[in-house]
């Protein structure tokens, strides 16, 4: 029952994960604008770290559990937490660059 729960929570978390990796850091820079985007990095932060927290902690756990499938669950779940490495990283080089610009301070 136990295991079952867990793989609900990442079956359940599958489209915060989604958002995660699709998301643009900069909408603008996506559309082809060269152009400051003030939310864009803190929308995909929001979905961005809970999702590597929720998959990287079911890779943990899934790998300690020992058995051939858990192994690769614990694989598909270290795929998905590093799938949102990069978008992560842009969204922190936008945050820079906008606190650099000074132009998105409330």
């Amino acid at each position: 029952m136990r295991a079952f729960a867990g793989y609900l929570v990442l079956l359940l978390a599958t489209p915060l994960a989604a958002l995660a990796v699709i998301l643009p850091a900069n909408v603008y820079r996506a559309q082809g604008i060269a152009a400051l985007d003030c939310d864009g990095p803190l929308q995909v932060l929001i979905f961005a770290v809970p999702a590597v927290l929720i998959y990287g902690a079911g890779a943990v756990l899934a790998y300690r559990a020992g058995r051939r499938f858990h192994r690769i669950v614990s694989l598909l779940c270290l795929i998905i937490a590093l799938a949102t490495f990069p978008n992560i990283a842009e969204a922190m080089r936008e945050l820079c660059r906008s606190a650099a610009a000074g132009e998105c301070v409330g």
